[in-house]
């Protein structure tokens, strides 16, 4: 179809339907159907209004009715409310007043759980230093000489040393199958003196002599006082007038005199058996029956003079030990005219020693001392003076094993102490055991040194988790000392020759500590110098066991 002739006729429509309207405006009978429905619009619309006025005259009726009704509900919930607010604040007061009574016994109980727990407090702190004092005073007390290096002299509880040998069931005394240890018999000073059997023996025919003969010997000894005299004439020569006389032995000089017998026997009784010079100077005149009578000042210069006499044998021993390549080192306190000293003890392990007094440690206590120069291994009880002397160190493992055992009673809480203390036992042993001419096993000494180590590392974790006491810490400073000083505590094991403690030189000088406990305190620093010369010497003339140890005192003294 065509579209033009579509919009032509829709155009012919609507151009019909506005000519329509505009006839009827313009003929005034639109106008008035208009306003007749404007006019019926307007009045049903009223009606609408009017009877909407009506229904919200009764709503607003109703609403002010029901209003009112809930005024008075909404009074009467208000009074309500009123009596509770007032019931409610004056039980609030009442809880107030209580809340505030509460308060003020919470502050005083906080008050006193506060005072309490200060004094609880102070109580615990006061009662820690008393444990810690406690402690420190039990471990002093407790010490003796199986946990420390005090002698069993020295200490303050003196128990029974155990015996840790088993029971056997034999009787005591010989064995059968063993030879036995006789007493030595004597060669005779006189002719043998023959015993004849009782007289009915000799006068019965039917007893023969065997060729068996019962000897035995009765031993005494006796004093005689040997006593030589000079006799010189004296020649006059009338023209000069010189007298002489023939010259007397050497030492001969006094009226009377002493040979070196005499001295040496008062020397010895003396210095070596630490007898008072009084009672020594008694003990000699009760033997002679009161004939010798040695003043005390020859009694008290003899240590001087033998010091004297044997001063060159002192040189060759100090050059002689300077050669060993292992030296032991020790030092002890002494006494001059009530002020402090210090004897030092320089010891090889083939028996050679030597004592040195001096006035001061450390350093110039070495001085003057075979450790001064000394290039081989020193054993001591980790002086750290010592330290620097010496090419290396081993530390005396029975000081170290004293200090485990009395920090295993002292420190029950502990584990470390006590697997040290097996270790090191298990150690000695160890090396104890293998024949002279051989070292200790490579993997061995591997195998303790890391057990060494495990066991300081359980000491580490135990002092972290329980700190030390401020009153007892020995425990705790060997551990630090055993930690830092490991190669000079397990030098024994990678050198043979090293021995494992330091007791050659502690038991030489426990001669001098016998000699200090009868002397109390020597007068002069010469008078105990002269006392360490001495002892020097009577350890070296000791180690020939075939001399006579007074004869070669008496040559000494000539």
């Amino acid at each position: 179809m065509n579209p033009s002739f579509e919009l032509i006729t829709s155009l012919e429509y609507r151009l019909k339907a506005a000519t329509s309207q505009i006839r009827a405006f313009k003929s005034g009978h639109k106008y008035v159907k208009l306003k007749e429905d404007h006019y019926k619009k307007v009045r049903a619309l009223e009606r609408q209004i009017k009877t909407l006025e009506l229904e919200l005259s009764r709503s607003h009726c109703e609403v002010i009715t029901i209003r009112n009704q809930w005024f008075e509900i909404f009074e009467e919930l208000q009074r309500e409310l009123n009596r509770k607010e007032a019931k409610l604040e004056k039980e609030n007061k009442r809880l107030e007043k209580k809340l505030l009574k509460a308060e003020r016994q919470r502050d005083d109980a906080l008050n006193k759980v506060t005072e309490q727990r200060q004094t609880i407090y102070a109580i615990e702190t006061d009662l820690e230093i008393e444990r810690g004092k406690n402690l420190k005073l039990t471990a002093q007390i407790n010490r003796d000489y199986e946990n420390s290096s005090l002698p069993s002299s020295k200490s303050i509880r003196h128990k029974k040393i155990t015996n840790s040998r088993e029971k056997t069931g034999r009787r005591p005394g010989a064995q059968p199958g063993h030879k036995g240890h006789c007493r030595k018999k004597q060669i005779p000073t006189s002719e043998p003196i023959l015993l004849l059997p009782p007289q009915e023996i000799l006068d019965d025919s039917d007893f023969k002599k065997t060729s068996k003969t019962i000897v035995k010997q009765q031993v005494r000894i006796r004093l005689l006082l040997d006593v030589t005299e000079y006799h010189a004439d004296v020649y006059y020569n009338a023209k000069t007038g010189e007298r002489c006389h023939a010259n007397f032995p050497p030492g001969v000089v006094n009226d009377v005199n002493y040979d070196g017998s005499i001295k040496a026997f008062l020397f010895l009784l003396n210095n070596e058996c630490c007898t008072s010079i009084d009672k020594s100077r008694k003990f000699l005149s009760d033997l002679t029956d009161g004939k010798l009578n040695i003043s005390k000042g020859m009694i008290n210069n003899l240590c001087k003079e033998f010091a004297k006499k044997s001063e060159q044998d002192r040189k060759a021993l100090f050059a002689d030990m300077l050669l060993s390549p292992v030296m032991h080192t020790d030092c002890t306190n002494a006494k001059v005219n009530g002020k402090s000293a210090y004897v030092f003890i320089c010891a090889t392990p083939d028996g050679k020693a030597m004592y040195f007094a001096r006035e001061k440690k450390g350093h110039e206590g070495v001085k003057g001392t075979p450790t001064e120069d000394y290039q081989g291994i020193l054993v001591h009880d980790h002086e750290r003076t010592f330290f620097r002397y010496g090419t290396d160190h081993q530390e005396c493992l029975a000081h170290v094993l004293r200090y485990l055992k009395d920090s295993v009673d002292n420190e029950s809480e502990r584990t470390w102490n006590i697997k040290m203390h097996s270790l090191i036992r298990e150690m000695i042993h160890y090396r104890n055991e293998l024949p002279p001419e051989r070292e200790c096993a490579p993997k061995k000494i591997s195998e303790f040194e890391g057990r060494y180590d495990m066991i300081l590392q359980k000491a580490t974790e135990e002092y972290e988790y329980i700190p030390p006491s401020t009153y007892y810490r020995d425990g705790y400073n060997l551990y630090l000392r055993m930690k830092k000083y490991k190669a000079n505590h397990l030098l024994f094991l990678h050198n043979r020759k090293v021995p494992t403690t330091n007791n050659e030189a502690e038991r030489l000088l426990r001669s001098y500590k016998r000699k200090q406990a009868q002397a109390m305190s020597f007068r002069s620093q010469e008078s105990i110098d002269y006392l360490c010369q001495c002892m020097s010497m009577l350890v070296m003339m000791r180690q020939k066991e075939e001399t006579n140890i007074f004869d070669r005192v008496s040559k000494a003294f000539g």
